[in-house]
């Protein structure tokens, strides 16, 4: 089969060096992973990786964890800043 069609991708440089660096380690260049990808997924017609959603405990987990992000609560920076702000400052 002849390789003569082009696929182009924008990417952030960092990932595509990092990337670059650990094929190079392979004796891989990104073009052969793009080629042994895609054809993987014509012939299996299915991504060689899982994708999942997020069931709904998850996502309510989730959301439970932006509250508490954007919440204006004092922060600490020891356990023992946050020990001494339970027992009202007393040591």
């Amino acid at each position: 089969m002849t390789a003569n069609a082009y696929v182009r991708a924008r990417i952030d440089q960092e990932i595509k060096d990092d990337a670059t660096a650990v094929l190079d380690s392979l004796g891989l260049t990104v073009s052969d992973v793009m080629r042994m990808m895609l054809t993987r997924i014509a012939r299996e017609k299915a991504l060689p990786i899982e994708l999942t959603r997020p069931n709904a405990e998850t996502l309510a987990a989730l959301e439970e964890a932006k509250e508490i992000a954007r919440a204006k609560r004092e922060r600490f920076r020891s356990a023992e800043e946050l020990f001494d702000a339970l027992n009202g400052g007393k040591q």
